[in-house]
């Protein structure tokens, strides 16, 4: 599935990530800027990875922008952000 627009889910408190999500045609980008990148940047972008696996997302930019959130907090707004983004073919 492919996005329509851009997005947003979260904020820059602490304990959450504020992620932005937009079209990108032909790939996925992933970038992160985090607090706690040096221990758990691996984790992190599994954890994206994964969100757009489930949701078939081939082709999005997602930037993450985390102070220290925990995984389902991550995936969450990740969801989010996609939601909010509209995903075509997405069933209703």
């Amino acid at each position: 599935m492919n996005l329509k627009n851009q997005a947003m889910a979260g904020s820059l408190e602490s304990s959450d990530v504020l992620v932005s999500v937009s079209p990108l045609e032909g790939e996925v980008q992933v970038e992160i800027q985090s607090v706690v990148y040096e221990q758990f940047g691996k984790e992190l972008e599994e954890t994206v990875l994964d969100v757009l696996k489930q949701f078939n997302v081939n082709n999005v930019k997602i930037m993450l922008n985390d102070r220290g959130a925990l995984e389902c907090t991550v995936r969450a707004r990740v969801e989010t952000a996609l939601k909010r983004a509209g995903l075509e073919g997405e069933k209703c």
